[in-house]
């Protein structure tokens, strides 16, 4: 058995202890509501009726009964949105794959799926961050009938994944895995597509290429092939244990998709019948620690800072960003996808995928192995991959080596030997950059500070041919409690093209860059936030700022004690905004997961 490396065990002792207190609440909860067994058989019968009136004959005399287990179904499921399209077929196969495995199952209920892809640049990418929170609480709901032994979340995307889980964990005395829809087959390549969108910036192309090199990037149903969000979602829940093994990167619409959507659900009646693996128990500060390794390893989504300490909470545990810091410093970067290379999730997948990942962490003894999961004890099952032989699903062992090192690597031989992010700390506050997007020679940029409060500002100031020299680009007022902390993906090209014409650029922002975070060297999420008075407030143009990607310093040659701060008005309306406004007052800050649940305000 492999050594666990000393700081991996060191980190996750502190988590342990640290949570001690909060983690023991948490857990005698849901045991508690685990010992009084299926909630439904406490219902009076007219609370009971309610539940099972639109059932068909056969099921109501089950759900009367108590007899079989009842599998509540929350499904992300739109028409508009690629990645959560397939989900339209997937209830009546659920309920099949249930019934055969001796249960019942239900649609419990939706929940909300926004497209930051859509809303990137918009009003609505206001709302994008808040939707988890809403998410969360829209799970809830669709559980909170007590009509149900144990769960599947039908949900992909961005803050979907999160949401989802988040709200699970309230009632984590249930068995629950997430089913996913994988991602759509490759489409434009990532270098081709990012050509464009730097041409177009410049004005050398026009509005109809961009659009025809978008949607032959994003052309079909599943996630976009990119690393961003969803993808690092997707790889998330298989090495938490919350999807069966190899689930995550199967194209949608493939005999193979269907045949472990159809397992997932049978797993998870056979887990209620057996009342075993409930959701809390499960999700514990080992697999809180795991998720955190495979992030870094893999350089996954700077949003995951924001949802892994939120998702922590949920199950009682108290998860820093100087855990993720001490962690990335041991952990190496294994994995090139675009933004961080070229490759899409699709080769990520053919490479040797979450099967190598997983193997070569646990040979470097960067991943706990002996945890819960939704497949039985042990990550060691997740070395497996699925096949269909013969019509039937099986799991046969994953490769032990890379078929492209270009695009993954082991352990022993890393394309970093730091994880893909960094938290960086300083005199302007604590913020978070994805190094492995940026190219060795670009992480550190010492230059003076331009002041915008709007994304679209330095785009005019582009377009004006204003950005000249080398330049710190400080985006403030973009935090949480601003504005709900957007995504600001609309600099990386307009930057990008001042980076490959020799500048020196970089971004300090307390707003969110993207999944997607680029080529750009980018401080992002940086706490605490320009509308609460914080450091970023009181910079002007002309400051002299450091961001040290290499050594996690974000420092400003300023004496700010002495100045007043630049507030803004963020009182906001249009766009469904307006109905934010008490999230925007309650929510933390962005280092304890930008949650109203349970927020420092």
């Amino acid at each position: 058995m492999t050594t666990l490396h000393p700081t991996l065990a060191a980190v996750t002792a502190r988590i342990t202890e640290r949570s001690a207190t909060s983690r023991a609440a948490y857990l005698a909860g849901i045991r508690a509501a685990q010992q009084r067994g299926p909630a439904r058989g406490r219902l009076a019968c007219g609370n009971l009726a309610h539940g099972f009136a639109s059932a068909p004959v056969e099921d109501k005399a089950e759900l009367r009964q108590l007899v079989k287990p009842n599998i509540a179904i929350v499904t992300s499921y739109n028409d508009m949105l690629s990645a959560h399209a397939p989900f339209e077929t997937y209830p009546p196969l659920i309920k099949k794959a249930v019934i055969r495995a001796g249960g019942i199952a239900q649609v419990a209920g939706g929940v909300p799926a926004m497209c930051d892809g859509v809303t990137q640049g918009r009003d609505g990418m206001q709302l994008s961050l808040f939707s988890r929170d809403v998410i969360a609480m829209a799970t809830a709901i669709g559980l909170s009938h007590d009509m149900f032994d144990g769960a599947l979340m039908l949900g992909v995307c961005d803050k979907i994944v999160p949401g989802m889980l988040i709200g699970a964990l309230s009632f984590g005395h249930l068995p629950t895995a997430f089913v996913p829809a994988g991602p759509m087959t490759s489409g434009l390549p990532n270098d081709e597509k990012a050509r464009i969108r730097g041409l177009y910036a410049e004005g050398k192309v026009g509005r109809d290429a961009l659009l025809e090199a978008e949607a032959a990037s994003y052309h079909s149903v599943g996630t976009c092939t990119f690393y961003g969000t969803a993808n690092s979602n997707q790889m998330l829940m298989e090495v938490m244990g919350l999807h069966l093994p190899g689930s995550s990167f199967v194209n949608p619409g493939t005999p193979l998709r269907q045949a472990l959507t159809e397992a997932t659900s049978a797993r998870v009646t056979q887990l209620a019948q057996r009342a075993e693996a409930p959701l809390g128990e499960l999700v514990d500060e080992k697999v809180i620690v795991n998720a955190c390794v495979a992030l870094l390893a893999t350089g996954g989504s700077t949003n995951h800072t924001l949802h892994l300490p939120a998702i922590a909470a949920a199950a009682g545990i108290q998860l820093t960003w100087e855990d993720l810091s001490d962690l990335s410093g041991v952990v190496p970067l294994i994995a090139r996808v675009y933004p961080n290379g070229s490759a899409d999730v699709n080769h990520f997948a053919a490479a040797g995928g979450l099967q190598l990942t997983i193997r070569t962490l646990l040979d470097a003894g960067l991943l706990h192995e002996d945890v819960q999961t939704v497949a039985g004890p042990g990550l060691a099952r997740y070395l497996q991959e699925p096949k269909l032989i013969d019509g039937e699903l099986t799991w046969v062992d994953g490769p032990a080596e890379s078929l492209d090192t270009d695009i993954l690597r082991t352990a022993d031989d890393p394309f970093d030997k730091e994880g893909g992010l960094r938290v960086l700390k300083g005199n302007l506050g604590t913020g978070v950059v994805k190094v492995s997007a940026v190219a060795p020679d670009k992480r550190t940029v010492t230059a003076p500070a331009r002041v915008f409060e709007d994304q679209d500002d330095l785009i005019a100031a582009f377009q004006a041919g204003d950005l000249t020299g080398d330049f710190v680009a400080v985006i403030r007022h973009q935090g949480p409690s601003a504005n709900g902390m957007p995504e600001l993906h609309k600099l990386t090209p307009p930057l990008g093209v001042l980076q490959g014409r020799g500048q020196k650029v970089a971004i300090v922002t307390d707003g969110r860059m993207s999944g997607a975070s680029g080529k750009v060297l980018a401080a992002i999420h940086v706490t605490p936030e320009a509308s609460q008075g914080g450091p970023l407030a009181r910079v002007r143009d002309g400051d002299v700022i450091t961001v040290d990607g290499a050594t996690g310093l974000l420092h400003i040659d300023a004496d700010l004690a002495g100045r007043e701060p630049h507030l803004v008005d963020n009182t906001v309306h249009g766009t469904g905004r307006e109905l934010f406004a008490g999230m925007r007052h309650l929510v933390s800050s962005a280092d304890r997961g930008a949650s109203f649940f349970g927020s420092n305000h």
